[in-house]
């Protein structure tokens, strides 16, 4: 098969289209034809080398974690799925032509998607379900501040808080609140204006996207009892906080929540905008186009035989 290859850390560059033996489903697996992949932060700073002491690649290695498409086998083992049918997954190693995922954690399309724009799904929208509903088990009447809440996790946590009765505050930059309104949040504050983040009323959590000055200021805005979870590392100030419950969460792949937010997805209660979409064999352009500044999604389309 075809499949965007690493063979050492460093820029897009080393992002290299070619040949890369077919992966074989094992038992309690199914292999997809992968019809689109997506580009996450995280495939960034493994490709660079920066998450190279929590995820290191094995060279040669393949990048990736989301992924759409259609089963082309099942392992003998595997019950419920069939060859043709349309997926989304949350896996491993997708920019490729093929991939084989547990089946466990697959997830059908929603009538109606685009197979392509499915890829967009699993890893942000898993994240920001898991990170207020099981990492900080916000409950109803509680008051969470979301930090990057016009970003794809931050969308799927506000969304998420909502669902569960929560009083949502949405933290975005200055140019970014006009666009932030329609996010469903009961409050919109700017993240990059000290004075407004005074005025924030005490928290019962916070849902930290940003990390960096952002989380440091926020953290002590958090009630006694409170939760400070955060996707990107916990400010450097958390243990003078032994009063808040502070700490780094890791999604994972969860078949219940990905059918959950697609749906919410398919119905137009949630949105996860995509800006661009590149062919498989450009991925080194992708991965330059984010980070030129590019937001949004970014899709590797998938074309096999």
């Amino acid at each position: 098969m075809k499949a965007i290859v690493v063979h050492q850390y460093g820029g897009p560059e080393v992002l290299k289209f070619e040949d890369f033996p077919d992966p074989a489903a094992k038992p309690a697996q199914v292999l997809v034809r992968v019809a689109a992949a997506n580009v996450n932060p995280i495939d960034i700073k493994r490709r660079s080398g920066a998450a190279r002491e929590f995820s290191p690649i094995q060279f040669p290695g393949i990048l990736g974690a989301d992924l759409a498409g259609t089963i082309a086998s099942v392992a003998a083992d595997v019950q419920g799925w069939k060859p043709g049918d349309l997926v989304m997954a949350y896996a491993n190693q997708t920019y490729a032509e093929f991939c084989a995922v547990a089946a466990s954690t697959l997830v059908r399309i929603p009538a109606g998607m685009d197979v392509a724009d499915a890829a967009a799904l699993p890893v942000v929208t898993t994240t920001g379900f898991q990170i207020v509903s099981e990492g900080i088990a916000i409950k109803a009447g509680q008051t969470i501040l979301v930090t990057g809440a016009i970003g794809s996790v931050g969308r799927s946590a506000v969304f998420t808080a909502k669902q569960r009765g929560a009083r949502v505050i949405a933290a975005v930059r200055k140019k970014h609140l006009d666009a932030a309104a329609s996010l469903g949040a009961d409050l919109v504050v700017p993240a990059d204006d000290d004075a407004a983040l005074a005025k924030l009323p005490p928290l019962d959590a916070v849902a930290d996207l940003v990390g960096g000055t952002l989380a440091e200021m926020l953290l002590p805005r958090v009630k006694t009892g409170g939760v400070f979870a955060s996707a990107v590392g916990l400010p450097a100030s958390a243990g003078k906080f032994p009063s808040v419950k502070s700490f780094m969460f890791g999604a994972r792949p969860d078949a219940a929540a990905l059918d959950h937010m697609g749906q919410a997805v398919a119905q137009g209660k949630l949105k996860i905008p995509i800006s661009r979409k590149f062919p498989l064999k450009e991925a080194a352009a992708a991965h330059a186009a984010i980070e030129s500044g590019l937001g949004g999604k970014v899709l590797l389309l998938v074309k096999t035989a």
